[in-house]
C-alpha cells in the first residue's frame, strides 16, 4: 500500500511540476527566421535577446489569450490544491472511504488544462504578430498537453483509490 501511495504522490507532483513549467517557461512558440535568433514566445511575452509584450495581448480582441492564461494558472493552482486536499484527505478520512474531493479538484485541473492548451491550438494565428506566424509549438505547449493526460489520469485514480489502514 505505502508503494502504490509513493506512486500516486509522485504522479501528483510530476504533473504539477509540467503544469508550472508549461504555464511559467517562454517556448509555448517558437520562431527560427534565418540568419537571426529564436524567437520563443509564451503567454505573456516574445524573447530573443531581449523580452517584450505580446502585442495586443491586454485588449479586448486578445480575449483568448487572457483565457489561456487564465485557464493555465487555474489548473497549475487547482493541481496544487488537490494536493493538500489529499494530503488532509489521508489523515482525516475513515478507512474505506474514496478521494472524491481531491480526485474532483485534480479533474477540474486537466479540465482547465484542456480548455487553455485548445483554445492556444484553435487561435495561434490571430495573436501572433505577421512576423512570428511562421513558427511551431514549442516545449511548453507540448508539456502543456502532456500534463493534460497526467492530471486526467491521477484525478480518475483518486476517484478509485480508497483508504486503506
Amino acid at each position: 500500500m505505502l508503494i502504490i501511495l509513493a506512486f500516486i504522490v509522485l504522479f501528483h507532483v510530476a504533473a504539477a511540476i509540467l503544469l508550472f513549467v508549461s504555464t511559467i517557461h517562454n517556448a509555448w512558440w517558437v520562431v527560427s527566421q534565418p540568419g537571426r535568433d529564436l524567437i520563443y514566445t509564451d503567454l505573456w511575452y516574445s524573447c530573443n535577446a531581449t523580452c517584450y509584450p505580446v502585442e495586443d495581448s491586454h485588449t479586448v480582441d486578445a480575449a483568448y489569450l487572457q483565457a489561456v492564461q487564465a485557464t493555465m494558472i487555474l489548473a497549475t493552482m487547482l493541481c496544487c490544491v488537490s494536493f493538500f486536499v489529499f494530503i488532509l484527505q489521508l489523515f482525516r478520512l475513515k478507512q474505506g472511504e474514496r478521494f472524491i474531493f481531491t480526485a474532483i479538484i485534480q479533474l477540474l485541473a486537466s479540465l482547465c488544462v484542456m480548455i487553455g492548451a485548445s483554445i492556444y491550438t484553435a487561435q495561434k494565428n490571430s495573436f501572433h504578430v505577421s512576423s512570428l506566424k511562421e513558427g511551431t509549438y514549442g516545449s511548453s505547449y507540448i508539456l502543456a498537453w502532456i500534463s493534460f493526460p497526467m492530471t486526467l489520469i491521477s484525478g480518475l485514480m483518486y476517484l478509485v483509490l480508497r483508504k486503506r489502514k
